[in-house]
C-alpha cells in the first residue's frame, strides 16, 4: 500500500540552506509549510517566497515547543510531516569545554528533538499516519576530536530515531534519521574548483527527504546516509 499523501509539514529549526531547499520542495508538491526559528525575522524572505508561515521557538524550551504546535495546529491544521532541524555544537579541548555550551547542544541536538517528536506523535497516533524526519550528521556515528557535545547530541538524537521507529512504525508513523556526512553547500560555503561537487547540494538533500516520504510502507526506511561522492567515510 502506498504511503498516505502528505498535506501539511513543520520544519524546526529552519534557516537559509538544507531547511529552504526543503520548504521550496515541499511547497512545490503542495504541502502547506510551516518554518520554525528562535528568530523567525530571519525566515521573512522565504516565506515571501514561498508562501510558508514563519513561527519563533526556542526547541529546547517545552512550553514553546507546545505552543509552536498549537498556533500551528490554529493556522493549517495539524502537520502530519515534522521534520527536526535544530542543532548546536560546540568545539575545543575537553578539558576547557564549557559545562553550560555542552549543555545547550545536548538540549538544542537531542532534548529539543524529543519535545517536537512528542508532540508530532500525540498527534499521529490517532489517525495512524504521518512522518517524523530527524536531521543528524557524521558526528551521529562519529564522535571527532574536539568535538564530544556535538557527537553526544547527535548520538542521542540517533539513539532517539531508532526507538521511535520501532515503536511507531507498527502504528502508522514513519520515522527516519537522515546521516547528512559532509559539507553543505551555502553562501559561505562553496565549491573548491579542483573539488567540483564536494559539497552536498541543498536541493539534493531536499530530494531524498521526498523520496523518503514517497516511501510505501511495505519497504520503509528508518535511515538513510547522504555524502558527496569524495567524501571519505
Amino acid at each position: 500500500m502506498a504511503s498516505p499523501v502528505h498535506k501539511s509539514a513543520l520544519i524546526v529549526g529552519a534557516g537559509h540552506g538544507f531547511s529552504a531547499s526543503l520548504t521550496r520542495l515541499l511547497r512545490k508538491e503542495g504541502l502547506a509549510v510551516s518554518v520554525a526559528a528562535r528568530d523567525a525575522a530571519k525566515l521573512a524572505p522565504l516565506c515571501a517566497e514561498t508562501g510558508a508561515r514563519a513561527f519563533a521557538c526556542d526547541a529546547q524550551d517545552a512550553a514553546q515547543v507546545q505552543r509552536l504546535f498549537a498556533e500551528v495546529d490554529h493556522v493549517q491544521g495539524e502537520p502530519d510531516v515534522v521534520v527536526y532541524n535544530a542543532s548546536a555544537r560546540t568545539r575545543g579541548p575537553f578539558v576547557e569545554l564549557a559545562a553550560a555550551d555542552v549543555q545547550r547542544a545536548l538540549q538544542v541536538c537531542a532534548f529539543g528533538a524529543f519535545l517536537v517528536a512528542q508532540q508530532a506523535a500525540v498527534r499521529m497516533l490517532p489517525k495512524a499516519r504521518g512522518a517524523i524526519l530527524l536531521t543528524g550528521a557524521s558526528a551521529s556515528v562519529k564522535g571527532y576530536a574536539q568535538s564530544a557535545p556535538f557527537a553526544m547530541g547527535k548520538f542521542a538524537l540517533r539513539g532517539l530515531a531508532q526507538s521511535l521507529a520501532r515503536e511507531l512504525s507498527p502504528q502508522g508513523i514513519h520515522v527516519a534519521h537522515f546521516v547528512i556526512d559532509g559539507g553543505i553547500r551555502g553562501p559561505s560555503h562553496g565549491d573548491d574548483p579542483a573539488r567540483p561537487d564536494a559539497l552536498l547540494e541543498p536541493d539534493a538533500i531536499a530530494l531524498t527527504y521526498l523520496n523518503i516520504l514517497r516511501q510505501p510502507r511495505s519497504a520503509w526506511t528508518w535511515e538513510v546516509e547522504l555524502r558527496p561522492w569524495v567524501e571519505r567515510f
